[in-house]
């Protein structure tokens, strides 16, 4: 399903239009296409603030107009060769869910939602122009893809706890690096701000022994300490998480297949990614 283009074209068609009234117009030709996704409800915005957001959007939209709209016309294509290439590493790889490009608002280049209760896939072009503009984006496709293959084996476990975030971006990581050997950190999405590889490396005791203390934690915002830019902690790097569940991913695939630990249940990938943090904590700080 594809709105991206359906954003440019309701850009040009409402430029003489004063702001409020592209806000109005976006919410009635486009929002209400997808009012799952755009929604006041699902952000727990107020209607004010997500005005504010789509207002946001359609000022900024000009500077990044024409790498949007390459992002946006080479999509397709694009995404069909990437799961090709994903369906010949994981050759049972199947995916039921709907999948979605659209202008996000500023929110994302791509992620899995749950939605009123029903799973989606959803690229943002905006974010693709912003975050992938150069170089090799196919590490990002097949991390995103990988989601949608190992998400289902975990669907019963405490959504926010953090062993699971570690382990489902671990693996994503390291699966993508598999795929894309020659990929560097900023395109295996572990380099979010720049130095974060660097700053988590150089603090590495101090950050295993944080992790393991805050495993099998639900708490939102000790979640979004390691794996968000909202993060209250300036003690360790921001998204640290990425970085630390790659290794965590890279230990584990010492002795098991990837796709063995993409179908580890809850029980058994908490114990693993438990005793693996462990492993690699005792191993730093000797």
């Amino acid at each position: 399903m594809d709105l991206s283009l359906a954003f440019d074209e309701f850009y040009t068609r409402t430029e003489l239009m004063s702001l409020p009234a592209r806000v109005e117009e976006f919410r009635r030709s486009i929002g209400a296409r997808f009012p799952q996704f755009y929604g006041d409800e699902r952000i727990q915005y107020s209607h004010a603030e997500q005005d504010e957001r789509i207002g946001t959007a359609i000022v900024k939209y000009p500077a990044m107009r024409d790498t949007y709209l390459q992002k946006a016309r080479t999509f397709g294509s694009r995404l069909t060769g990437y799961v090709n290439s994903f369906q010949a590493r994981f050759p049972d790889y199947r995916y039921d869910g709907e999948i979605w490009l659209l202008h996000s608002l500023g929110e994302m280049d791509g992620g899995t939602r749950t939605l009123a209760s029903k799973d989606y896939l959803i690229f943002g072009a905006d974010g693709l122009a912003r975050f992938h503009a150069g170089g090799d984006d196919g590490a990002f496709f097949h991390h995103e893809l990988f989601h949608t293959y190992h998400e289902p084996a975990l669907a019963a476990c405490p959504e926010t706890v953090v062993w699971k975030s570690l382990w489902t971006e671990g693996l994503a990581v390291y699966v993508s690096q598999q795929m894309h050997p020659e990929a560097n950190d900023k395109e295996l999405l572990t380099d979010f701000p720049a130095g974060t590889v660097a700053k988590t490396r150089a603090a590495l005791p101090a950050a295993w022994e944080q992790l393991d203390k805050v495993l099998n934690s639900s708490d939102r915002q000790v979640n979004a300490s390691l794996f968000q830019l909202s993060s209250r902690d300036k003690t360790l790097p921001q998204r640290r998480g990425y970085y630390l569940g790659y290794l965590v991913a890279q230990e584990a695939a010492k002795s098991r297949d990837v796709a063995e630990l993409a179908k580890l249940g809850c029980g058994p990938a908490r114990e693993l990614v438990t005793a693996t943090v462990r492993k690699l904590k005792s191993g730093v700080s000797h």
